[in-house]
């Protein structure tokens, strides 16, 4: 049987190709009851994302304001303006959430954990072959009709993101069909995030439809509430 990380690295588009971008830009609406909860309803409605793709930095624009933009890290969230000009930046911005799921969060908050969430979603699943990551294959599930092989990838500690281990489903053509992690920064157990509507940009397949719901500790898909929303509009890898 092939290598699992392999075929669905090759599915996504190879990694030779891949390697000849350093960032890939998306325009991107966001919304889900998340950001209701937590007093930022609308933040991301409609929004780009830069990323870097060979080392974790995001930025997202327009971003609360016209003139503003993030610049998000694993060491330090800031929100600036289009020229640099820094209006508020936090160090160690992990340990700034508030372990009440129903706390607010406030923007660099927000900037922190939608920087690190796309770069993680875009980003996937080229990482799996940088040094630091590990994949072990998990015994295959029936889901949707279709059989899905599955990986678990343990994260690098010095890469940010929902979780040390997460769980990568794939189908028979090698396309991502489910992601299951937990949000620590949410502090509100398990989640199953579905990515779907496939299109090429620049030779890389992306899902241009993601849908995030809870997932309890017996498996259980609570599909009642969307808890996020991504619809990818456009990519541009360069």
């Amino acid at each position: 049987m092939e290598d699992l990380v392999t075929t669905a690295i090759e599915a996504h588009g190879g990694l030779d190709r891949y390697n000849q971008y350093s960032s890939a830009t998306a325009h991107i609406r966001v919304a889900g009851s998340l950001w209701q909860l937590k007093g930022q309803e609308g933040i991301l409605s409609h929004a780009a994302v830069r990323l870097d793709l060979h080392r974790q930095h995001a930025s997202h624009y327009p971003f609360t304001a016209p003139h503003l933009r993030t610049s998000f890290t694993p060491e330090r969230v800031a929100v600036e303006t289009v020229s640099g000009e820094v209006e508020a930046e936090r160090f160690d911005p992990r340990a700034s959430f508030p372990s009440e799921l129903h706390a607010p969060w406030d923007n660099l908050q927000v900037a922190y954990f939608a920087g690190y969430a796309m770069w993680t979603y875009l980003t996937s699943p080229f990482t799996f072959s940088s040094p630091g990551f590990k994949a072990v294959e998990l015994s295959p599930v029936t889901e949707e009709g279709e059989t899905w092989r599955r990986l678990q990838i343990t994260f690098p500690d010095h890469i940010a993101t929902h979780c040390r281990k997460q769980v990568f489903y794939f189908g028979s053509d090698g396309l991502l069909r489910r992601h299951d992690y937990t949000p620590e920064v949410i502090n509100a157990g398990h989640a199953a995030h579905y990515p779907s509507d496939y299109e090429e940009f620049d030779g890389i397949m992306v899902p241009t439809r993601r849908r995030v719901f809870r997932l309890g500790e017996d498996g259980t898909v609570y599909r009642d509430m969307e808890l996020v929303t991504i619809d990818v509009e456009s990519v541009l890898f360069i």
